[in-house]
């Protein structure tokens, strides 16, 4: 069974948006993104998978796209389900968010995505500026493995 968080679904139509996202680790430290709008928030760096995209294929673009950042050996550490409304893209979504733990390589130049910075966050301190609670969910596990 897959985790939800977020409201239950009611009566109102939603469509199904699959994400990849990465808690990406490094000498203590987790990378994120920090997004201007549609809400100023901190963001395990991810996104939507496109049609046809490979979810693996998805999770390195948005990783570079949001952080600048190459990874590698990415390792899927779970899923969960978050109904909620996508300002950015004016519908109501089911969100199916796969949530991989990987390696940064190397930096290959600033965020490409408007509106994004990348950031060094001390592990400790992550789960508490995450505002989704899956992905809060997702670090604490790791953390307390670590």
């Amino acid at each position: 069974m897959i985790p939800r968080f977020g409201p239950p679904p009611g009566r109102r139509a939603y469509r199904l948006r699959p994400g990849a996202y990465a808690l990406l680790i490094r000498d203590g430290a987790a990378l994120l993104t920090f997004q201007q709008t549609p809400e100023p928030e901190y963001q395990l760096p991810g996104g939507g998978v496109d049609p046809g995209e490979a979810p693996l294929a998805a999770l390195h673009r948005e990783v570079r796209e949001e952080t600048g950042w190459s990874i590698g050996i990415p390792r899927r550490l779970g899923a969960y389900r978050r109904f909620c409304y996508m300002p950015d893209y004016g519908f109501w979504a089911e969100k199916l968010c796969t949530v991989w733990l990987a390696r940064p390589i190397a930096r290959l130049g600033p965020p490409a995505e408007p509106g994004h910075s990348a950031h060094w966050v001390a592990l400790d301190r992550v789960a508490a500026l995450l505002p989704d609670p899956g992905s809060r969910a997702c670090v604490r596990a790791v953390l307390r493995r670590l």
